[in-house]
């Protein structure tokens, strides 16, 4: 049996052209759901997996109308090949219930895994260049030494709150709590 998913990010979005297309490739039940390809919770998506059967097959429109990513669109097919089920994708002609779609796939499967690679090679080596170079990596602090020395003083004062002394340098409380552990009494 074929079991149709069309899926569309916003209200704005029609779904018509999908749900044509999955019905025209003979789809038997065609679940519809509105929500991002980002999320990894689409409870439509899990109704159509719950569904099908051994020997069905799920049906897209396009790859992206599965998954965003594609370590997403690669689990997801391998989940279904685990129990036994097909996937095809009508727009990129990708049926992995055929020998030859079982090769265009993995063949997916293996660049991405290559692209992950060259991309961690390329972060580790950048990150290495710019501390031979003397940099340090993450976000500078919110306050500076002379900050903190400011917050020390005002805190002392058993009249000036926290909430006041970080009012004063444009930072939450939590942040002058984190450069001040032990918050007042860490001001003394």
């Amino acid at each position: 049996m074929n079991i149709g998913y069309a899926r569309v990010s916003t209200a704005e979005q029609n779904l018509t052209l999908q749900t044509d297309a999955l019905e025209a490739a003979g789809c038997e039940r065609v679940f519809v759901e509105t929500a991002s390809g980002a999320q990894r919770d689409r409870p439509e998506l899990e109704r159509a997996l719950d569904f099908m059967r051994p020997g069905d097959t799920l049906v897209v429109w396009k790859l992206d109308r599965l998954a965003r990513s594609m370590r997403q669109l690669i689990d997801t097919v391998e989940l279904l090949h685990s129990k036994g089920m097909g996937f095809l994708s009508m727009t990129e002609a990708i049926d992995t219930t055929t020998a030859g779609g079982m090769l265009v796939f993995h063949i997916f499967g293996a660049l991405a895994q290559f692209e992950r690679a060259i991309i961690r090679e390329r972060t580790r080596a950048g990150l290495d260049a710019a501390r031979a170079r003397g940099r340090k990596g993450g976000r500078r602090p919110k306050l500076s030494q002379s900050d903190i020395r400011d917050a020390r003083a005002l805190l002392r004062d058993p009249e000036v709150s926290v909430a006041e002394v970080a009012k004063r340098l444009n930072v939450s409380p939590a942040t002058l709590y984190r450069h001040l552990p032990g918050g007042r009494a860490g001001a003394v």
